[in-house]
């Protein structure tokens, strides 16, 4: 026997049409999301629905019987609006009138892009800004891993730590051969030294044996990439400058003190060239504690975190990209039958 259904029953959703079917699955989706809602939570909502014109969020449908998902937009905007096509769209790419000075001799990946850096000259105030270099991703936009810079910073410190502080034991001491009393009869504790780690004066049981030498290594791989960090660091914080080279139109220091203010370096600058020094950059950082010249050979993590900004040629640019980036592929699977530096840039 069938049981007839009660008036309030709910009745199939195949009678009805499409817009029909869209807007009662819209109301069911509602009342998932909010389940404390209630009866009195769906009376407002048919409300709700009731007073948003046909084109509102209301009659746009969350989901379908196709799988179609809707977007939720404002109701007078058409729904091309919303295309997926147009938000996948790629902006056009922003092009410079600077010239660009130096590119990338390396090949760079394909889902990278080279970062660019403005070159400057120091031949004149005014030249700043002269154009632009692109600089490799692999070296000057690395993930920045503070830990590995407190690694690298904390062993370049340690590993050429000596510690001469030395103790002599009883034995190194002078004097105390004798006994001091007999071991019976005086009442007092039985000692055999005067120089006994006990007694003042006396030699130092587990003191230090200097020199003490506290050299350790970490990975060649870990050293590459702290320098790879500490560059990406400084061009992050606007604190890499590069230029075209260290020609000055003359060696007074003041002229560079003046330039280094003028173009904000900031209280500590390291300038680090590839080539030989001009004689009038020499001059002029010769007698000062706030500016130094660094060859790029001697580049190291330690001083690009004592200075506040890192001055660099496009020479050195190409000079580092060129020894860092020659690590990266050093090691492989099948060891060539070969010394590892053999083929060292």
């Amino acid at each position: 026997m069938k049981i007839p259904a009660r008036p309030d029953e709910a009745k199939p959703l195949s009678h009805l049409t499409s817009s029909a079917r869209d807007e009662s699955f819209f109301l069911v989706r509602m009342l998932c999301v909010c389940p404390r809602a209630g009866a009195r939570g769906a009376a407002a909502m048919l409300r709700l629905c009731a007073s948003l014109p046909r084109r509102g969020v209301a009659w746009r449908p969350l989901c379908t019987l196709s799988n179609q998902t809707g977007f939720l937009g404002n109701p007078g905007v058409s729904a091309s609006v919303t295309d997926v096509a147009s938000l996948k769209e790629k902006c056009p790419a922003v092009v410079s009138s600077e010239p660009i000075l130096r590119k990338c001799s390396i090949p760079i990946p394909k889902h990278l892009a080279p970062v660019q850096a403005w070159v400057e000259s120091l031949k004149h105030y005014e030249a700043r800004h002269v154009g632009l270099t692109d600089l490799h991703p692999d070296v000057f936009a690395v993930m920045p891993r503070v830990d590995i810079l407190h690694t690298v910073a904390i062993w370049q410190k340690n590993f050429k730590r000596i510690s001469y502080a030395n103790t002599k034991t009883r034995a190194e001491m002078r004097g105390g051969g004798r006994k001091p009393w007999a071991q019976k009869g005086s009442g007092r504790a039985r000692h055999g030294s005067i120089r006994s780690p006990l007694w003042r004066g006396g030699g130092v049981a587990c003191g230090p044996r200097g020199p003490t030498s506290y050299y350790y290594m970490i990975p060649m791989k870990m050293r590459v990439l702290g320098l790879k960090v500490a560059l990406t660091t400084k061009l992050a914080q606007d604190n890499l400058r590069v230029v075209d080279s260290l020609d000055m139109p003359t060696s007074d220091p003041q002229y560079l003190m003046d330039l280094a203010r003028y173009r904000h370096w900031g209280e500590s600058v390291l300038i680090v060239d590839v080539n030989d020094l001009p004689e009038n950059i020499k001059a002029a950082t010769r007698g000062l504690k706030t500016i130094t010249v660094l060859p790029a050979v001697g580049l190291n993590v330690h001083s690009m975190l004592k200075y506040e900004t890192l001055v660099l040629t496009l020479d050195t640019v190409a000079f580092l990209e060129e020894k860092l980036l020659w690590h990266d592929s050093r090691y492989r699977l099948l060891y060539p039958l070969q010394l590892p530096y053999s083929d060292f840039p």
